[in-house]
């Protein structure tokens, strides 16, 4: 090598960083927007501090199902934070998530929880208290689609748990009782964040079915004064599992810093960024902290009632499933 090609050489290694800058895509579920764009600096910051490196979180937000088939087929997100497991084990059965993400971070790769909510227009108008109200005629339900996102599949298992709960409940009581909320739904926004612009913004419908979190949100962007929230008397425990992409981490070389972002969300301050977004916070300090936030509430689980999401989703959400035998006859 001539010694001018050496002398450049050194040159460029001299001005190279101590540590190259890292950017992460979080491919993530509609509702979420809020929550990371406030958690993603609170990472930065850390990730600086502990590791010297500069990193730069990018976000792609939609339903949750149409974003697993987007990283399904190409788009490069280092993680996936989603809103219902079956997204994550359909990654994981292309062999683009480990096999047993459930088990790599805690409380089975869930940092926070929340549950289904009904959001009123202000005074309450058609007196809305409960499930069973959504089913009565002249009453408008703002829900996104059930087949392709998780907001929209939660609330309608949430109908569904509530109506096999009742005196007499079963499966064929429970599918007529959906059908009849979603026969008062005058169309299916594609994701959670459309449904409350289809409800705040366009003033369609009477009731919107939404996570509890996405209630302070909208506070935050249209006013307290614009709708109430009514807890129903029997909701569904909603979780959020997270998972490192395994295929794109290790072709960009992003490993360490994927799984720490992730890691992160379980720290004090990411749980704290957690009950201030109002999602429930695994940490038992923080529940302690935020206790007045969070009206206690009666839940069910998809395991309890639908045997789990792998079984909830080919019941309910597979072609020619119970959403498709009600929506033909809606």
């Amino acid at each position: 090598m001539k010694a001018s090609s050496v002398f450049a050489a050194l040159l460029a290694l001299a001005a190279a960083p101590a540590f190259a800058d890292v950017s992460l895509l979080n491919v993530s579920y509609d509702v979420a927007r809020d929550f990371y764009k406030d958690y993603n600096p609170l990472f930065e910051k850390y990730w600086k501090a502990k590791a010297g490196e500069t990193v730069t979180i990018k976000q792609s937000h939609g339903g949750s199902t149409k974003q697993v088939l987007a990283v399904a087929d190409g788009l490069d997100g280092d993680v996936v934070t989603m809103n219902q497991s079956t997204d994550v084990e359909f990654l994981a059965s292309k062999n683009m998530v480990a096999k047993d993400w459930a088990k790599k971070f805690p409380n089975n790769a869930s940092p926070y929880t929340s549950t289904m909510v009904l959001i009123v227009r202000k005074g309450n108008p058609k007196g809305i208290k409960d499930w069973n109200d959504l089913a009565k005629p002249g009453v408008q339900v703002v829900i996104p689609h059930p087949k392709n996102t998780g907001n929209g599949r939660y609330s309608y298992l949430a109908a569904w748990g509530y109506a096999l709960k009742q005196p007499g409940g079963n499966d064929r009581t429970a599918q007529e009782f959906v059908g009849k909320i979603l026969k008062n739904a005058p169309l299916f926004p594609p994701g959670g964040r459309d449904a409350t612009t289809t409800f705040m913004q366009r003033k369609i419908g009477d009731v919107l079915a939404t996570f509890e979190s996405e209630a302070e949100l909208i506070a935050k962007e249209f006013g307290r004064g614009e709708f109430e929230v009514v807890y129903p008397s029997l909701s569904i425990l909603t979780e959020f599992p997270v998972a490192v992409v395994e295929t794109v981490v290790d072709k960009k070389h992003s490993r360490k810093e994927a799984t720490a972002y992730l890691e992160y969300l379980w720290s004090k301050e990411g749980q704290e960024n957690a009950a201030q977004n109002y999602l429930r916070p695994r940490d038992a300090e923080m529940q302690k902290k935020y206790a007045k936030q969070f009206p206690a509430i009666r839940t069910f689980t998809v395991d309890e009632i639908f045997g789990g999401w792998t079984k909830a989703a080919a019941t309910h959400f597979r072609d020619g499933g119970s959403f498709d035998q009600i929506y033909e006859q809606k």
